[in-house]
């Protein structure tokens, strides 16, 4: 069990924020058979959070709930009881893991519950219910301003701002000419949900998805970091509207845990993870993050991992320690943001716990259709550019579903060495090999792909 402290926990949303973009372009003719050159105007540069990535802050846990596991020897009968004893009510049970949330007396401090409840022989362990907060060329016409895919050393899309490094990106192009992916393959994006309307997703999603906000089969985005995220995995490509998703063909299984407000809470994303899971996933892309470890958090990711998904998860925006579930490297990659000079980002987080790092400074990415206008722009494009590592994430997350298309039969441990051991040391000279800022370098995914050498 974790040692508490008087702070709240705050999962958050990773991202999204040194600067956003809205855009503005038109088409015009092109004197080549059939063809339209799309030009891209920025309209506006738009800073959310002040220009910084989001970081933790305000309540750490839902005050009046717990987390608890009992052993597996009790009986019903024992747990009703054991239960009833602390004066509490059960809310719901967590299948798989049979955690559950119970609803404890208001005038019994959380703290004092927990540590109560982990005296108790017959309790495996107890802890507060956290709050979550918001962390081939393709004819795409917002593809050449996408320096993570294929960076030529062009202009990113915002004025002031120099172009970035030549060849400094995940090598996209090349690994396409290998495989694009295939529908069969899933990515579960344990999010704030996606926008179903929205021209780069509404082809791509498998359902309707799963929201543990409101509990039903409906994860409409009604914030916007889910939509982007989404969009960088698997976004629809080559469809001659907006921009290009890492994993081509892959679909995306939406799963919403984050409300409208930013927030959610921990047993939300417990469920989400085993409930993805459950139902198809063969990747899991999760741009959220905590200061403190939870039982019930590690035992959903080896769930998820012993049956053979692959789970990214973003390293953190702090320029500290990384976060959870990043930190359980055991059962997923820990990913830390580079920029368009192959530079770990100052505000990555860093540990012995991360394994690679992906694009995440100013990278462009789909938002909801309301975006924009819901903040009194009209006529913007629903594109957006963003940064943290919440942009870095879902890189590698796209990147596993095409290793996945293209050997089904490899373990999720053979993918995540697969990307481990094929990155680029792009900081070797100040730190060779595996290193606590960027894990084993940048990824590559031309040499995860081609070739791959794990045979059957």
């Amino acid at each position: 069990m974790t040692i508490l402290r008087t702070k709240k926990i705050a999962f958050f949303l990773l991202f999204l924020s040194l600067i956003v973009m809205a855009f503005s372009f038109q088409r015009q003719k092109m004197d080549r058979a059939g063809q339209r050159e799309t030009h891209l105007r920025p309209r506006k540069i738009r800073s959310l959070n002040a220009g910084r990535p989001f970081r933790v802050h305000g309540q750490r846990y839902v005050p009046g709930q717990v987390l608890v596991k009992f052993k597996p020897t009790l009986q019903n009968q024992l747990i009703d009881a054991t239960v009833a004893a602390y004066s509490s009510k059960k809310v719901r049970k967590i299948p798989r893991l049979e955690v559950y949330q119970l609803r404890i007396p208001q005038n019994i401090p959380v703290e004092e519950m927990v540590y109560a409840l982990n005296q108790n022989p017959d309790v495996e362990y107890a802890e507060p219910n956290f709050i979550a907060r918001i962390a081939l060329t393709p004819n795409d016409p917002l593809f050449n301003y996408q320096y993570a895919l294929l960076n030529t050393g062009q202009e990113i899309g915002i004025p002031g701002l120099p172009g970035g490094k030549a060849g400094a990106d995940v090598k996209a192009s090349a690994a396409w000419e290998k495989t694009k992916g295939s529908a069969d393959d899933i990515i579960a994006s344990i999010d704030s949900g996606v926008d179903f309307s929205h021209p780069d997703l509404r082809n791509k999603v498998v359902s309707r998805g799963r929201d543990f906000v409101n509990n039903d089969f409906d994860a409409t985005d009604d914030v916007g970091h889910g939509t982007f995220v989404a969009g960088i995995a698997a976004a629809d490509t080559n469809n001659n509207e907006g921009v290009a998703g890492v994993a081509w063909n892959c679909r995306i299984l939406p799963v919403k845990v984050i409300d409208e407000n930013g927030e959610g809470d921990y047993s939300w994303l417990v469920e989400a993870i085993i409930w993805a899971a459950d139902n198809g996933a063969d990747v899991i892309s999760i741009s959220l993050g905590g200061e403190d470890s939870s039982d019930s958090l590690r035992d959903a990711l080896k769930y998820a991992h012993d049956r053979g998904v692959v789970i990214a998860a973003s390293a953190g925006n702090d320029g500290s320690s990384v976060l959870y579930p990043a930190a359980y490297d055991d059962y997923c990659l820990a990913v830390a943001a580079t920029d368009y000079n192959d530079l770990r980002t100052s505000w990555s987080n860093f540990g012995p716990q991360v394994d690679v790092a992906a694009p995440g400074e100013n990278v462009l990415g789909p938002v909801p259709i309301w975006y924009w206008p819901s903040r009194g722009y009209t006529g913007e494009t629903p594109y957006a550019i963003g940064s943290g590592t919440s942009a870095s994430a879902p890189h590698i997350a796209g990147m596993a579903a095409l290793l996945k298309s293209v050997k089904p039969w490899l373990t999720a441990d053979q993918v995540m060495d697969i990307i481990r051991y094929t990155a680029d040391d792009v900081n070797s000279g100040q730190n060779k090999g595996k290193d606590g800022f960027i894990g084993y370098g940048r990824i590559n995914m031309e040499k995860a792909l081609v070739p791959i050498k794990i045979s059957k």
